[in-house]
């Protein structure tokens, strides 16, 4: 079956394809499409003519590679394989399975030649020898699961039933969720048993051979709170105060190791709050933002959707997803949803709402944070309106419209 093409991502790495001295790193939560794109990748380069042989390919993940756990395993795998003149192309997958591959992929780096790509699913990949050994040689190509716009896309490419009208498609999207795999899934009960075994996956994987974890249960209450609470600004002594409340007394020290390994593991990531007015980041509160929203409702019985935080969860994945940095704004007592920057380090300020039709005073409160901002990058209010308020500059914007035809900021 022909893959469908990831070209926000693809159209990032094209550029780099034939780099024998820049390793191509590509990182993102566990069935994301790292695999997918790879294989893309590959055949794209195989449709340009490279002869097969030279086109090396490894799953570490795949029955018969499982026991390659060491640098010389993954070598002497390398080198079996009979290539032919001119530049090789070594992909690899999953590779932070084996230990010390920093070294080797290094030496076969320095030996030119070779045009290296590999996968991981966890920050550590991006840690430790990696980063030393290799600072300024690799280059790091973050993957999320599917953004809104690539969810109907990939619907439509398949012969999928897409609905017409986008807000039912908001819908189906929040609730099934962007893993690509679930899109092949009819029923819902299935696509939420999927999301729960990649988490399962993601712990036993990422999470437990990295962490020390004495006790599961504990673990287990710290995820579920910090993911039915994400998008509301929190901090660690907020957190351990509100589990203490419900009769948990779980320490500083634990909760902040726990929500390490969620962001290593890369079902959260944090959002930093900022100040505009001494133009520096607040340390202590935060957001936190889910990878993938099927992380919250695979793990609820509760089929109600919050619109706050889950538009701002997507818009949050989509501005990531579009290579732009996002921070949280605090200007005096009001706050600023986001503050994106984007690849050419222009700023946009955004305020998310399901709706600011309902009255005056909602109208304002989503306004009034921009109005106060004196400089000219671009202001956004983003809404599922259709019909559009025109207010002192500031761009009143159907945020379904803006994500389903890829605009950037």
């Amino acid at each position: 079956m022909e893959k469908f093409k990831r070209e926000n991502y693809l159209r990032k790495i094209r550029g780099f394809y034939d780099d024998d001295d820049i390793i191509k790193v590509i990182t993102g939560v566990r069935r994301c499409g790292k695999s997918s794109l790879m294989e893309t990748i590959a055949k794209e380069i195989r449709d340009k003519g490279v002869p097969e042989a030279n086109i090396i390919y490894i799953d570490l993940d795949k029955r018969g590679n499982r026991s390659i756990k060491t640098a010389d395993a993954l070598e002497n795998k390398i080198d079996n394989y009979k290539t032919e003149t001119g530049l090789k192309y070594l992909f690899i997958d999953e590779i932070q399975n084996v230990e010390g591959f920093e070294e080797l992929i290094n030496g076969y780096r320095t030996e030119g030649g070779w045009s290296i790509f590999i996968t991981g699913s966890n920050s550590y990949l991006l840690s430790g020898e990696l980063v030393t050994k290799l600072t300024g040689r690799y280059l790091e190509f973050e993957m999320f699961p599917l953004t809104f716009e690539e969810y109907e896309e990939m619907k439509q490419f398949y012969g999928l039933p897409v609905d017409s009208q986008l807000q039912v498609e908001l819908v189906n999207y929040i609730q099934e969720s962007g893993f690509p795999r679930t899109i092949f899934l009819n029923d819902l009960a299935d696509k939420r048993k999927y999301v729960q075994g990649v988490i399962n996956e993601i712990f036993e994987k990422d999470i437990r051979k990295r962490v020390k974890i004495r006790k599961k249960d504990t673990f287990e209450i710290v995820r579920r709170y910090i993911i039915n609470n994400f998008g509301a600004t929190t901090s660690i002594n907020n957190i351990c105060e509100s589990l203490k409340n419900n009769g948990l007394d779980i320490g500083k020290a634990t909760v902040s190791r726990y929500i390490k390994a969620l962001v290593d593991a890369k079902i959260l990531y944090e959002c930093d709050r900022f100040d505009m007015k001494s133009r520096r980041s607040l340390s202590g509160e935060k957001k936190y933002y889910l990878s993938d929203l099927g992380f919250y409702f695979a793990s609820n019985t509760d089929n109600r959707i919050n619109y706050g935080p889950t538009l701002e969860n997507i818009l949050y994945v989509y501005a990531c997803a579009h290579d732009c940095s996002v921070s949280v704004g605090r200007i005096g007592k009001l706050e600023c949803d986001f503050i994106i920057r984007n690849r050419e380090m222009d700023y946009s300020y955004v305020q998310v709402a399901y709706t600011i039709a309902l009255s005056e005073e909602t109208e304002d409160r989503e306004y009034r944070p921009l109005e106060m901002i004196k400089d000219n990058y671009p202001k956004y209010v983003m809404t599922t309106d259709y019909l559009l308020q025109k207010r002192n500059g500031i761009r009143h914007v159907n945020i379904l419209s803006f994500m389903q035809t890829g605009q950037e900021f």
